[in-house]
């Protein structure tokens, strides 16, 4: 929904943000989840079946790579998903911390490239747990 939202037709970083809202509330769960879920056992205990499922990585690859990307011009659409990871660093396991520095990593290096304005630079980087763009809703609040 925030791909669709975010295509050049459509151009809806607001939307895309109220989607974000939701990928924050999934992740939030699923980071709090026991993942490793690809082995089937039987009553005794022995492994009758292994089968692929996608890991924390994946998951959190799935659900932020694309937004960022297309989303990189909006600065609410930013703010937001720093929001998010910065949120999900302070609240889920260790463990689950790699994967969301990784796209923060990644979000700064899209803000840097993106916003040439040094005010429009400072702006993008600040999360927002609301995505306005301005200096209002700051997560850090």
């Amino acid at each position: 929904m925030a791909s669709r939202a975010l295509s050049p037709a459509v151009n809806d970083p607001t939307t895309a943000v109220l989607a974000i809202d939701q990928i924050h509330r999934l992740l939030r769960y699923a980071g709090q989840k026991n993942l490793d879920n690809a082995k089937v056992h039987d009553a005794r205990g022995t492994l009758r079946l292994v089968f692929p499922t996608p890991d924390w990585d994946d998951i959190v690859d799935l659900a932020v790579t694309e937004v960022r990307q297309y989303g990189a011009t909006s600065t609410q659409v930013v703010r937001r998903l720093r929001a998010m990871l910065e949120h999900l660093v302070d609240r889920l396991p260790a463990a689950r911390i790699p994967a969301l520095q990784s796209e923060l990593a990644l979000l700064e290096q899209t803000v840097a490239r993106t916003f040439p304005e040094l005010e429009d630079r400072r702006r993008a980087n600040r999360g927002d747990l609301q995505g306005l763009g301005g200096s209002s809703g700051r997560s850090d609040e």
